[in-house]
């Protein structure tokens, strides 16, 4: 991903942000009464404002620290969703048999991560990009694997890459479990604040957007 930094936006900050994903659809109302409705994009984007979760001054020091680091909205980086940030239920935690990556060939050894939503042929599969690497957790045939020794986390496009003697095996399934961020940029270039606003309990607006 082109201009992204490899750093995550405050994370006290972020757990207090309000936002979720958009879906954008076409609805064109027919001469019948009926309606005709378009997926003018094949995947959700979130968005989010983070401002909902600057509580003292220090927190909106450390958000504009961060605005100047990244150069605005010139450099994405990983946000932490408040509400969806595991490969389960946000009340569970993470095993390697949460999600189905796929099945293996014999000879694939890259496996993108994923997580799916609904079940059956309405299910939504999003693709996970940035994992917190150190949080995976892999399965092969319901065996879970070793990290390091039968597998590792692709920090560029955040695949889990099978070592030369651990791909699985043609029927193989192949599940995981994680820990995930959001890339996002800042859908601002300026961050507008006041001291004294803030302290009278008005909190400054920080829009977020999603990088697909």
């Amino acid at each position: 991903m082109q201009g992204f930094h490899d750093v995550r936006f405050p994370l006290g900050v972020s757990f207090g942000a309000t936002g979720g994903p958009e879906r954008r659809n076409e609805i064109v109302q027919l001469s019948s009464g009926r309606e005709k409705r378009n997926q003018r994009l094949s995947r959700s984007r979130r968005s989010y404002d983070a401002g909902t979760g600057v509580r003292s001054l220090e927190d909106l020091y450390d958000v504009l620290a961060f605005f100047e680091a990244r150069r605005g909205s010139l450099h994405a980086f990983r946000f932490r969703d408040p509400f969806d940030w595991k490969s389960c239920a946000p009340h569970e935690t993470p095993t390697a048999f949460d999600q189905v990556l796929g099945v293996g060939d014999g000879a694939k050894a890259r496996f993108a991560l994923v997580k799916t939503y609904g079940e059956g042929e309405d299910a939504y599969e999003r693709a996970i990009t940035r994992p917190v690497a150190d949080s995976v957790l892999v399965a092969v045939a319901g065996e879970e694997k070793a990290i390091s020794a039968d597998y590792s986390v692709d920090p560029e496009t955040g695949e889990v890459v099978f070592a030369a003697g651990a791909v699985p095996a043609a029927g193989e399934a192949v599940t995981a479990g994680f820990l995930f961020d959001v890339p996002v940029r800042f859908d601002t270039e300026r961050l507008s604040a006041s001291v004294t606003a803030f302290r009278a309990g008005q909190i400054p607006s920080i829009p977020l957007v999603e990088v697909l």
